[in-house]
């Protein structure tokens, strides 16, 4: 007796069909079904249910919300996608033909599926943002800088780098630094981790700099450069030079950054290209803070934003220590980026900071920079170190590691 096995295709898509296995005789015989058209949508099957439960085109498109013409177009090509009729009309009657009637048990099928997925998904996304939350929470109304910097540690301790990787201690030019290494890779992405130039530290940013590390297939060096306000503007930039000195002395270096370290990064290419040492292959740029003046966070109607400008405002203070807003290692938007690598910006649809990133792109474009910008749906700033659970950060560490090895950059828009 041969036995009946569906088969769905290659990694579950692009084939649907039933395999016949002849036990006697083992061997196998794919019969395949055909597949959906891809032009049939979501939106034609819930317009031809509809129509077949009220089997009235105008009281359908009531209860769908969308004009009756409308309605008809769906249906029609509905119809000619699968090449078939499902309704028969007349003047006073709309009646479902036998393909009509076959198609229409399936159909409910399908989009409860659908409907189930989505409920399924959205929960799961309310949990994670939950979790996010939750992680955040002890920043909340924090103002004395030896607390905001221990729950900054808090947070980080919550994971830990890929368990591939190798971690050891570095000294780069002088900067304490880690080297977080996957195996059988080379040192040559310099990561600056984010913290407002005042919190943070290479054994805390490991595991985000491990994470991308493996997506990269290269090692990441973490300098623990000093922070302010012990340490004010240029203390953290010089002591990033040197980190990039050290590796640019044995090769082509990528760099990557996120939040301030953002600013880190850019105020690097900056003082590479003036003082003309090699630059690098390409940077990654994570949910980007380069705007000092903060126009996202003055702009912003978000409960709560007040006080976060306030915040901000303090940490730049404390790193500036009087030094002008007008100088470009400071704000990087008004700088002169022709001559910049590739840059790849990551940003977060939610983030009180997009406009940074948005801005950049553009600052980008204008002096002639590739730039590729990608947003993801989630609402947390620096949403990439929560690549341990979050499936939004795992996507863009995947496409950072893409784009670091090669890939794809947008076009320069012709002037």
């Amino acid at each position: 007796m041969p036995r009946i096995v569906r088969d769905s295709g290659p990694e579950g898509k692009g084939r649907s069909g039933m395999t016949v296995v002849h036990e006697r005789h083992n061997r196998s015989v794919t019969l395949s079904l055909p597949t959906a058209p891809d032009a049939v949508e979501l939106r034609h099957l819930r317009a031809f249910v509809a129509v077949a439960a009220e089997l009235n085109f105008g009281r359908a498109a009531e209860r769908l919300y969308i004009t009756q013409p409308a309605l008809s177009r769906q249906i029609r090509a509905l119809e000619k996608a699968l090449g078939c009729e499902l309704l028969r009309r007349s003047t006073h009657r709309v009646e479902l033909t036998l393909a009509g009637e076959a198609m229409l048990d399936r159909s409910h099928d399908v989009l409860r599926g659908v409907d189930e997925a989505v409920a399924a998904a959205q929960s799961v996304g309310g949990e994670l943002a939950e979790r996010v939350e939750r992680l955040w929470a002890p920043f909340v109304g924090v103002e004395d800088l030896g607390e905001l910097r221990a729950a900054f540690e808090t947070l980080h301790a919550e994971f830990t780098p890929p368990p591939e990787c190798a971690v050891r201690s570095v000294l780069a030019n002088g900067v304490p630094s880690l080297a977080v290494v996957p195996p059988g890779t080379e040192v040559r992405l310099l990561f600056l981790h984010g913290g407002g130039f005042v919190m943070g530290s290479a054994y805390g940013f490991r595991h985000l700099a491990g994470a991308l590390a493996m997506s990269a297939g290269m090692g990441a060096l973490v300098p623990d450069y000093r922070l302010a306000p012990e340490h004010p503007f240029p203390a953290a930039l010089d002591d990033a030079m040197r980190a990039y000195r050290h590796l640019a002395d044995d090769g082509p270096v990528v760099l990557a950054g996120d939040s301030s370290g953002c600013s880190l990064v850019l105020g690097v290419l900056l003082r590479a290209r003036a003082e003309g040492l090699p630059l690098p292959s390409r940077a990654v740029l994570f949910c980007p803070g380069v705007d000092p003046s903060f126009a996202s966070l003055r702009e912003s109607d978000v409960e709560g934003a007040d006080a976060m400008l306030e915040q901000a405002r303090e940490l730049r203070d404390s790193y500036l220590a009087g030094h002008t807003l007008d100088d470009p290692l400071v704000s990087p938007l008004t700088a002169d980026l022709s001559g910049l690598p590739p840059l790849l910006i990551q940003a977060a649809e939610g983030d009180l900071a997009l406009g940074d990133a948005l801005a950049l792109e553009v600052r980008a474009h204008e002096c002639g920079v590739p730039v590729t910008l990608e947003t993801y749906f989630t609402m947390t700033h620096a949403f990439q170190m929560f690549w341990a659970f979050l499936p939004e950060a795992v996507e863009a560490l995947a496409s950072a590691g893409r784009f670091i090895t090669g890939g794809e950059v947008s076009e320069v828009p012709p002037t």
